[in-house]
């Protein structure tokens, strides 16, 4: 039963790992793509979208970079390995797409007081390819995107992605028929919004991960009155839950039972009931009612 239980995992890790570099091979192609027509016919649209498509392949990067990291083992210096990478690396997504954000408002500004002349053909092509390229990247993320931040953040990336992209050639198209080439400017600035946007739950998530802040899909309520109802638990204190990857969570805590000879059994069971809560860490300390918590700290 074990070993095929690591066949499993092992069979979604190998899986995960070939997404990540079949979308970073895909998007960097597009990206090159994307700016050299943005180039050649002066779009802001193209050169804004590429620019954002180059963090999104540099994210992708540090994911697979962060997720590999996660599968080492730990050592006597990183006693839970490099789990926490994930986290870090979420936080550092989150910061990139800030930036790339002040980059096209500054560009967007510049256009306005210096606008140039734009095709909207070549828009409304590149834009069209650049569709296809995010949906099928997305779609390739979107099975693992539900238990990851790391995967959650790239595959809403390339959702909204390929919602810009559909904002470029709706802008290609009215620049064809009304030869008004501001809208490629309003169009960045409608794309640096979208980004601002979707990077905000993104950014507050890692922050407060990295700050071993609870989880947000953790019930903190939930958790305290099941251990409040636990047989044999009396009462309970200290207890801490924070993330050790964006996949893992640890717990801490302290109970008081009144049967030390149903001490380990009283634990199995709120290990298990943790467990299926989403805390795969748990250490419990118990204690009986007449003994102190000694600790300063404990709360």
């Amino acid at each position: 039963m074990e070993q095929h239980h690591s066949h499993n995992h092992h069979h979604e890790v190998t899986s995960l790992n070939t997404i990540f570099i079949l979308c970073i091979v895909i998007n960097l192609a597009f990206v090159i793509i994307e700016a050299g027509v943005g180039f050649i016919y002066n779009s802001l649209g193209l050169l804004s979208d590429a620019g954002h498509n180059l963090s999104d392949v540099f994210s992708l990067l540090l994911s697979l970079f962060a997720f590999r990291m996660s599968q080492y083992h730990g050592n006597q210096h990183f006693t839970y390995g490099y789990k926490k990478s994930t986290v870090l690396v979420s936080l550092v997504n989150a910061i990139i797409l800030l930036i790339a954000v002040g980059a096209i408002v500054i560009e967007s500004i510049y256009k306005f007081k210096q606008p140039e002349t734009i095709s909207g053909e070549a828009i409304s092509w590149t834009a069209g390819i650049g569709i296809l390229v995010n949906g099928v990247t997305a779609w390739l993320l979107m099975k693992n995107q539900k238990h990851d931040l790391n995967v959650r953040g790239a595959f809403l990336h390339m959702a909204m992605d390929t919602l810009v992209s559909v904002g470029v050639v709706i802008s290609g198209i009215i620049i064809i028929y009304t030869g008004l080439t501001i809208i490629d400017t309003l169009i960045s600035l409608v794309i640096a919004a979208i980004i601002l946007l979707s990077t905000w739950k993104l950014l507050k998530e890692s922050l407060f991960l990295s700050l071993d802040a609870v989880p947000e899909n953790i019930d903190m309520q939930a958790i305290e009155q099941m251990i409040s109802h636990a047989p044999g638990v009396e009462s309970w204190h200290h207890l801490h839950i924070w993330a050790v990857s964006t996949t893992e969570n640890a717990a801490t805590v302290h109970i008081v039972i009144k049967d030390l000879s149903q001490m380990e059994n009283i634990k199995w069971k709120l290990k298990e009931s943790l467990h299926q809560q989403g805390i795969q860490h748990v250490t419990i300390e118990c204690e009986t009612a007449d003994s102190m918590c000694k600790e300063k700290t404990c709360c």
